[in-house]
């Protein structure tokens, strides 16, 4: 049986105003090539690049999310190769001084009410650095030859290097989705696979228990997690239906190919020496003292995990709910500000037994499910965010407590709602408004319950039988009749009651 190891090399774009050495915007939408561009990032001779400071600031703040250790000094390399898409004919990056290095970061299974007893992973991180991006080649179907646009020339993009501690495609994917979840808590990158903005590539290869590693293979530019998962997956077969070939394993990169769900062999992979790295002599070492850390290290939010964490213990959200509000950030941040106004709502504050800490957490639980089926389903349909709705916290909140207190009806409420993401007015108005008022009065109930009763015999004869779905029959015919308005537990207590009393 052969055995995995793997390790991972991600690339990120910063979110950044200016370029890493120059001051061209840094605007991935431009879709006009060649606009962003000046004689640093292309590379002319004679010009001197200057460090974009804010993009070592947000490398250092995720390289201490991420446990690293922030070394004092730290310096640039030019990294030799020659490529259409590389102006100057080498790069700008790190070789021997990262300015980030041995960290980790923790991948977890079932994230179920205390995360820590659900540790997977451990995943040690050898490095962070920063480095410049190259240019964009263009293939324009039909013709033999490319173009090449400069406007991604000099972003400023960070490089994630791995141990090979990861042993499946599973938990790859996992590490991925996590660290691109981290990246945008941090407002780093938003790390947008599909537009190229976090580039994975894997390393990889097998060998059997208590022998040597076995030759490496190198996957590049994988554009998805979906590619991550599939890419390792087919990888292992491949290397393994070799193996048991009795044939060797080449070092090489191969690349991704998505329509045929397979990897194909691109070059023989190059050693660090073949880049000929050396000091890049035009812009000077990097000096970093406790201070300057210390005080990045206090611009680090709450992050993912931890935020996981609060919810499933503070607000005893399922873990599926918990896991999409942190997913969501904005989604979950909405959430806690609607949670906040409820205790005013509700005036839950107030409560200190058991019991009412219950009922609070019951409230929740009701938040977190209109929120993640119904509001989610309206925001689906339309192109907003959850920081960019109409409904504000407080009215979402009374919404919630209307329904919690009884006072509309699910009915009542699958109207109401999307009347508020439309018009962002209170619940009470529209309830006025469109005339939405429940109807508690017990006597207009008996009324529609009487007639109900007289137009369906046969329900009512089949419940008198002991068919108890025949209530929930006539239960919905009420509901109709009365537009919805009827209180549903009024409505149940009476009409039970009456069909009880004929059928004695």
């Amino acid at each position: 049986m052969y055995k995995p190891t793997i390790g991972l090399e991600i690339h990120v774009e910063l979110k950044t105003k200016s370029k890493m050495f120059c001051s061209c915007p840094n605007n991935f939408e431009e879709q006009q090539p060649n606009v962003n561009v000046c004689p640093i990032c292309l590379g002319h001779p004679g010009t001197l690049p200057v460090i974009n400071k804010e993009a070592i600031h947000k490398l250092i703040k995720i390289g201490l999310a991420l446990n690293c250790q922030i070394p004092e000094h730290s310096k640039f390399d030019r990294k030799h190769y020659f490529y259409p898409d590389l102006p100057k004919g080498y790069q700008v990056s790190q070789f021997d001084l990262p300015l980030c290095k041995d960290g980790y970061l923790e991948i977890f299974g079932k994230k179920e009410s205390d995360p820590k007893k659900d540790l997977e992973k451990r995943i040690r991180i050898n490095r962070v650095h920063m480095e410049e991006d190259t240019g964009r080649l263009i293939h324009t179907k039909g013709t033999d030859y490319s173009l090449v646009d400069c406007n991604r020339a000099g972003i400023p993009l960070m490089e994630l290097v791995t141990e090979p501690d990861i042993d499946s495609a599973k938990q790859a994917q996992k590490f991925a989705k996590e660290l691109q979840l981290m990246l945008r808590y941090l407002d780093i990158s938003n790390a947008d696979m599909e537009k190229g903005q976090m580039r994975v590539e894997v390393n990889i290869s097998l060998h059997k228990e208590g022998e040597p590693l076995g030759t490496k293979v190198e996957i590049k530019n994988l554009n998805s997690f979906r590619a991550v998962e599939g890419s390792i997956a087919y990888e292992i077969k491949r290397q393994t239906n070799l193996l048991e070939a009795g044939e060797k394993v080449v070092q090489e990169t191969r690349g991704w190919v998505d329509d045929k769900k397979i990897t194909a062999s691109q070059r023989v992979k190059e050693e660090s020496h073949d880049y000929r790295y050396f000091p890049e002599p035009d812009l000077p070492a990097l000096r970093f003292n406790k201070e300057e850390i210390d005080k990045i290290r206090a611009e680090i939010p709450e992050l993912p995990q931890e935020r996981h964490r609060r919810f499933l213990l503070e607000y005893n959200l399922p873990n599926k709910e918990a896991e999409i509000m942190v997913d969501n950030k904005e989604l979950g941040e909405y959430f806690e500000k609607v949670a906040s106004e409820l205790l005013n709502w509700i005036n839950l504050e107030e409560m200190k037994s058991e019991i009412d800490t219950e009922d609070r957490l019951k409230l929740f639980r009701l938040c977190s499910n209109y929120m993640l089926s119904d509001l989610q389903n309206l925001i689906k349909n339309s192109s907003l965010r959850a920081d960019e709705l109409l409904i504000s916290p407080e009215n979402f909140a009374e919404f919630i407590t209307l329904i919690y207190e009884g006072k509309i009806s699910s009915k009542i409420a699958k109207v109401l709602l999307p009347e508020m993401f439309k018009t962002g007015a209170d619940p009470s108005h529209i309830i006025k408004e469109k005339e939405l008022v429940q109807v508690t009065d017990e006597s207009e109930i008996e009324g529609i319950i009487k007639t109900v009763i007289n137009e369906n015999p046969k329900a009512v004869a089949d419940f008198q039988a002991g068919k108890e779905n025949a209530l929930k029959f006539l239960t919905g015919q009420v509901m109709a009749l009365s537009k919805g308005k009827a209180a549903p537990d009024i409505v149940g207590k009476i009409l039970r009651e009456t069909l009880e009393k004929n059928s004695a």
